[in-house]
């Protein structure tokens, strides 16, 4: 990750590769805006934008030559958009703002940003989008196309509050959250014949123990002690891979823990469909289906570094769905932990079966709350798209869900979960069958998941399309991998541990 540093200084006298201010919309045209850019280099770039066709549109980048007046080489232009009707910016608008600054500035070893901050908080904003815009996932490249790929090594944010213990803190927050985010991306954009679920589970070992934090804990179950311990959903879906399933809990146990939070995420880490099998043009980025997992992880470690006085237990639901020998079948009844019988219609909603494994387990334990997290349905892009995830649960949980990601800049929309739906996920020989009818699927997958959370405040989180962007890079978002959901769980244990996001 990048290394970043608050600096005091005019920005236009640091010698770096390049200087990153604002642009924005106005009544009038164009305007520059940037912490503590000298007057005669702001009036130079306004008078140069209109005939560059630079607008201020949040997202736009151009770089031009710095010009005698800067020391960096080259001078970026990034927009912001429009300002509230207080005069500022939208915090998600700096974060997108810098993130796509930094991201167009790949390949090279350091910049500047001096983005408008009228506070730390705004600051944290600047940081967090600066730094997640610092990523590229390179390790199965060459030695020479990673170099071009490689994200900016040295960061500045020249800012007023360089001296602040506040801007300190905020910047240190956004170091641990971009940390997590990036190391959610890079299992995801890992190839499956090297993530599988025994890899998996060595790589959240290997985490915690470079973490260094007193206080967490990783348990592996193999399959076969899930199979002994009666989880019938992970030893069902695994059972068509010769590389069998795990779960994997990593606990942080902080003392005097205001609450205990669970958060369960599906590991699918390859997904064929099964013996339902996927079309070729369905598979190919079924990489992804993992992700949930990943994003749980990482925000369970995050917590640590950040020592929220909240205790907090991942559950890693992982299995590799292969259409094996010994694949199950449709038709084929399993029994979940706990002893409920699901009916297995379609092998193709495989992550709901696992899911039911780790949240009854999540439930034995103990929480006040659990949230999963999971790319579970198809459904979820037909009803949201590609970028906003569907959040449904416990009414309060999923309100709080939602203002969490609304404060930390993700996108998600609660959804309902209609007790009428409920009527197609009744089987003739077993309590529930795994499919509904094919209208609501995304509501129907979260009444399933109902069922295994008894009475335990809940929520579920479908990241199913912002999990994986497969088209071209966004604000701070790249391709490939996107790291969806840490943040918002991260807010939202943040909130119920009464720290500031």
């Amino acid at each position: 990750m990048a290394d970043l540093t608050l600096t005091g200084k005019n920005p236009t006298s640091l010698t770096a590769d390049a200087l990153v201010v604002g642009t924005c919309s106005t009544s009038d045209g164009v305007a520059v805006v940037a912490d503590q850019l000298p007057a005669a280099v702001v009036e130079q770039i306004e008078t140069l934008a209109p005939r560059l066709g630079v607008t201020g549109a949040l997202g736009e980048v151009r770089t031009l030559p710095a010009g005698k007046d800067v020391s960096a080489d080259v001078l970026v232009l990034t927009g912001l958009g429009e300002r509230d009707a207080d005069g500022t910016f939208a915090r998600e608008s700096l974060r997108s703002a810098a993130g796509s600054a930094v991201r167009s500035l790949a390949g090279s070893a350091s910049a500047v940003v001096a983005l408008p901050a009228v506070d730390e908080a705004e600051l944290g904003a600047v940081a967090e989008g600066a730094l997640l815009g610092a990523y590229a996932f390179t390790s199965y490249r060459g030695e020479e196309a990673a170099a071009k790929q490689a994200p900016v090594q040295r960061l500045q944010l020249a800012t007023s509050f360089a001296r602040s213990g506040a801007a300190r803190a905020a910047v240190s927050r956004a170091e641990v959250l971009a940390a997590a985010v990036h190391g959610t991306r890079d299992l995801v954009n890992t190839p499956p014949n090297d993530l599988f679920p025994a890899a998996f589970a060595d790589a959240a070992k290997a985490a915690v123990k470079e973490l260094g934090v007193k206080g967490v804990k990783v348990t592996v179950l193999d399959d076969k002690q899930l199979a002994a311990g009666g989880y019938g959903g992970l030893t069902g879906v695994g059972q068509g891979s010769a590389r069998g399933p795990r779960l994997v809990k990593v606990a942080y146990a902080p003392a005097k823990a205001s609450e205990r939070v669970a958060l369960v995420g599906k590991g699918i880490t390859f997904d064929t469909g099964g013996i339902s099998l996927k079309p070729a043009a369905g598979m190919e980025t079924m990489k992804l289906d993992m992700a949930g997992a990943a994003a749980v992880l990482h925000t369970v470690l995050a917590a640590a570094r950040l020592g929220l006085p909240v205790a907090v237990t991942g559950y890693l639901c992982l299995a590799e769905n292969m259409p094996g020998s010994n694949a199950q079948r449709p038709s084929d009844v399993v029994r979940i932990r706990g002893g409920k019988t699901v009916e297995v219609l379609n092998t193709d909603a495989e992550g709901r079966l696992v899911m039911a494994d780790g949240l009854v387990s999540a439930v034995e334990d103990g929480h006040d709350v659990v949230l999963d997290i999971a790319t579970l349905t198809g459904a979820q892009m037909v009803a949201l798209g590609k970028r906003v995830s569907g959040v449904m649960g416990t009414d309060a949980v999923r309100d709080e869900i939602k203002v969490a990601a609304d404060t930390v800049g993700e996108e998600f929309w609660p959804m309902p979960l209609p007790d009428d739906l409920a009527e197609g996920l009744k089987s003739k020989v077993a309590d529930i069958s795994n499919v509904g009818d094919r209208w609501g699927g995304m509501l129907t997958a979260g009444l399933f998941l109902r069922t295994f959370v008894e009475d335990t405040p809940w929520a579920h989180l479908d990241i199913a399309g912002p999990a994986f962007n497969e088209k071209g890079p966004f604000g701070y978002t790249p391709a490939g991998g996107t790291g969806v959901g840490v943040r918002t769980m991260l807010g939202f244990l943040e909130g119920r541990s009464g720290a500031e996001g």
